[in-house]
């Protein structure tokens, strides 16, 4: 019973001493055997180790691939133009002894500080370097300004016993303030090209316009000028005309003219004319030179057709010396009839 009593205590120290000295590694992590904060062993592989109970500690750290979200930082690029540049970044504790000696115990939150530190002073560095533009950053060359702060933030990080994985820019935006001059700079920008295209639109409308208006110009100058030769023409044909028929009997024509002024002028609804009896414009009616004129013009007139007049197409006149070799010399004597009643009849 004595025995029972003595040895039950010591085999629950003996467990509780075995189960402290033995210890597990997991896959997703790495340990130190620390005793005294000095590294007595590195455990990286996973499974059982082992450890001096109540001497030495283990601690473990994440062998994973960590995230690290940086704050929000303004840069100035090259034109001037300020940028608000957001970024992450992928690391993991690539030497685990280094990792302790620089960070002691303030672990990964600590290392986290001082890798933001890191990434926020390379990405002012690459971006504000010269030749780079806010244009630049924008467009495809953005993978190699990022890739460029990963090199760079790597060979920073490694005296920590960090790897940089990958660096990537997640927003690149203008500050708040800067915004709405952007916006009227952008605004003003299209509304001068806008402006470039009305003018072009507007000289390629005056040249059309120009266009046709020169060739309604020419177009009508051509009308006019043909249109003025054949009036031309017809005056010429017309006076011709007049001249055949005036040389083939001036005093027909001069009576003509006039019966074409006397129905002009003595058309009803016409002005009253006030003129002297011995005026020249009645020779037709009142001199017997102009009335054995008249008589021997109208012995010319030509028999009209119904419907043809002074006013209609030129008559074909009678020859006179035709007529006169028509006409007998002594006309044939014609015995009238005697009357009834007739006292002077032959036989009374």
């Amino acid at each position: 019973m004595r025995k029972t009593t003595y040895l039950l205590p010591v085999l629950v120290v003996a467990i509780v001493v075995v189960l402290s000295s033995i210890f597990v590694v997991d896959e997703r992590e790495k340990a130190l055997v620390l005793q005294f904060g000095q590294i007595k062993a590195v455990k990286e592989e996973p499974g059982l180790a082992f450890k001096i109970p109540l001497i030495q500690e283990v601690v473990r750290y994440d062998d994973r691939i960590l995230s690290l979200d940086t704050d929000t930082i303004e840069v100035t690029p090259a034109d001037d133009r300020r940028l608000v540049v957001d970024a992450f970044a992928r690391f993991r504790i690539a030497d685990v002894v280094q990792f302790r000696q620089a960070v002691g115990i303030g672990g990964e939150r600590t290392a986290e500080d001082r890798l933001s530190g890191i990434l926020n002073a390379q990405i002012r560095e690459v971006l504000g370097a010269d030749q780079v533009t806010s244009d630049r950053i924008l467009s495809e060359d953005r993978r190699e300004l990022m890739n460029r702060i990963r090199d760079q933030a790597r060979a920073e990080a490694r005296s920590l016993g960090l790897d940089v994985v990958d660096v990537r820019l997640k927003q690149t935006n203008l500050p708040s303030q800067n915004l709405d001059a952007t916006f009227d700079r952008m605004r003003a920008e299209r509304e001068r090209e806008a402006a470039d295209e009305r003018a072009r639109g507007n000289e390629a409308a005056q040249r059309v316009r120009a266009l046709a208006d020169r060739t309604v110009v020419e177009t009508l100058s051509e009308a006019e000028r043909e249109a003025s030769v054949i009036r031309g023409e017809a005056d010429a044909e017309r006076n011709s005309i007049f001249a055949k028929a005036y040389g083939a009997d001036p005093e027909f024509f001069a009576f003509y003219r006039s019966l074409q002024a006397y129905e002009t002028a003595l058309r009803g609804g016409n002005s009253s004319m006030v003129m002297t009896p011995d005026s020249q414009f009645f020779n037709y009616f009142r001199n017997e030179n102009a009335t054995s004129g008249f008589t021997a013009a109208a012995t010319r007139i030509p028999t009209a057709e119904p419907g043809e007049g002074l006013d209609g197409a030129a008559p074909e006149f009678a020859d006179p010396e035709a007529v006169d070799d028509e006409t007998p010399d002594t006309p044939a004597p014609v015995d009238p009839a005697p009357a009834e009643g007739d006292d002077t009849a032959p036989g009374n």
